[in-house]
């Protein structure tokens, strides 16, 4: 149904696709894969319309084209959910799903039709959201899942699918799944780009890996295995990151919740986090995990219970008294909630360090750079050799790791991790699994809330499962399995 046919592209003089071919079949779904700045998304750029190639060939169904407009790819049928949101957050659910295709008769809005598409639409996706709710109102994954319905209502022939599950818990995932399953059946051609690496077996047809520009592995999905991926991705041997065995025992309680609670988000919370450990809060979105980890960064305020800091009563009333009882925070949507996307890396890595880097109030350019270089190589930063690089010219695992880097930096002894790990690849999930290692091998400790069950599994030295707001399982050790836990979190 769509055919690359050696497509180069260059930006500023440097080419990042090297003559790429690509075949997207009727009735199947290729797996895209590749680490941040391997080239996948200006490749599925092209085929939506948003880049031109330098050379190359793209044909639908027989019918060839050098290069074409956003409008020329959607009347071919091509649909691209991208992986940073695309939403307006100030509108409805049902105005967002027919964005730019709103019912209407001689120029009036049929708002009855546009509430009623929005149903049937959310109905097969199985989505339970109020068409009349304003996107900002809704979760990180309802948002995502109301793209996709908008793709899918739009009868897409060629569907590309830009970390479609990033944002989703496991059940939301499968609820994906079954729907491509269906489009498949339809007939539709389905690119499907992830870093999670199980789901090229779970859904894929094919997989097709590229590196650098170019691609390096192409097999079918039931054949390739998990260490032969990761190696065509990182460029050598690699395998899977596995959970370590403690060094040492851990050591004093470094904080604590005890029957914690905050209305509508969680209730009755207890949980002890000890220096050199990793603990894991996992469950679907809506479980209550990311709340918890707010409130231990003071995000959010609780209404029952207590927080403890070395046993002594610790009260939040923001990130400011976080920061100063030795508290780090890396958030779930680092794009907004984050990184400070027009200051450079060094800026955003040196922020929480600024009152202690800075003379007087004013804040050296300088001092900032070195701070920076200080952590560079450590945290293997894939940027060029410029503190003043702005920081959102990164992929976002680099960015990730420059976020990383301001904890470090001011030497935080307790960090927490919200969903640390989305939209990662495989390298640099490594690198950042690794740092964390590290760091609780100095005695820090780590608190990680995600929906990743296989970050969990890698990754957690114990693990609390959450559903509806309430613990409902602890894991520790070898117990910590994807079956146990998904099982607990009913995903």
């Amino acid at each position: 149904m769509l055919s690359l046919r050696a497509i180069r592209k260059s930006f500023g003089g440097v080419e990042v696709l090297h003559g790429v071919d690509l075949d997207a079949r009727a009735g199947e779904v290729l797996v895209l894969l590749g680490e941040n700045g391997a080239g996948k998304s200006t490749l599925v750029r092209i085929v939506a319309g948003d880049h031109q190639p330098d050379a190359g060939e793209i044909a639908v169904d027989g019918v060839s084209h050098g290069g074409w407009s956003p409008a020329q790819a959607r009347a071919a049928g091509v649909r691209m959910i991208f992986q940073e949101l695309s939403d307006a957050p100030p509108l409805s659910v049902a105005e967002n799903i027919s964005l730019g295709r709103l019912p209407a008769r001689g120029g009036v809005v049929s708002w009855r039709a546009t509430r009623a598409r929005a149903r049937r639409l959310l109905a097969e996706l199985e989505v339970d959201v109020d068409p009349d709710t304003p996107a900002s109102a809704l979760t990180l994954g309802q948002r995502q899942l109301i793209e996709i319905a908008r793709a899918i209502g739009d009868d897409a022939r060629v569907l590309i699918l830009d970390e479609p599950t990033a944002a989703l818990s496991a059940a939301e995932s499968e609820r994906l799944f079954e729907l491509v399953q269906r489009l498949r059946e339809r007939g539709a051609a389905i690119i499907h780009i992830t870093h999670r690496l199980d789901e090229v077996r779970r859904i894929g047809d094919r997989v097709q890996v590229l590196r650098d520009g170019r691609t390096v592995l192409h097999a079918e999905a039931a054949e390739a295995t998990r260490e032969q991926l990761v190696t065509a991705m990182v460029g050598r041997e690699a395998g899977g990151v596995t959970r370590p065995a403690q060094a040492t025992p851990p050591g004093e309680e470094l904080l604590a919740l005890e029957q914690a609670s905050s209305r509508g988000a969680f209730d009755a919370v207890s949980l002890q986090l000890r220096a050199g450990e990793v603990v894991a809060l996992y469950g679907k979105l809506g479980s209550g995990v990311d709340a918890v980890a707010e409130a231990a960064f003071g995000l959010r305020p609780l209404d029952g219970g207590r927080l403890t800091r070395r046993g002594a009563p610790l009260r939040l009333r923001g990130p400011r008294q976080a920061i100063a009882a030795g508290i780090g925070l890396l958030p779930a949507d680092r794009q907004r909630e984050g990184a400070l996307r027009e200051r450079s890396v060094a800026e955003n890595l040196a922020a929480p360090s600024w009152g202690r880097l800075g003379r007087r109030g004013l804040i050296d350019g300088g001092v900032e750079a070195r701070a920076y270089a200080r952590w560079h190589e450590t945290l293997r930063i894939r940027s060029r050799d410029d503190p003043a690089q702005p920081i959102g010219t990164l992929s976002g695992g680099n960015q990730q790791k420059v976020l990383l880097g301001r904890w470090l930096e001011r030497a935080t002894e307790l960090l927490v991790l919200i969903e640390p790990t989305r939209g990662v690849d495989v390298g640099a999930r490594q690198d950042i699994y690794a740092t964390v290692r590290g760091l609780t091998a100095e005695g820090r400790a780590v608190l990680v809330a995600t929906s990743d069950y296989e970050e969990v599994v890698q990754f957690a030295d114990r693990a609390l499962v959450m559903s509806r707001g309430r613990v409902v399982a602890q894991l520790d050790g070898e117990a910590i399995t994807t079956e146990r836990l998904t099982d607990a979190a009913g995903a």
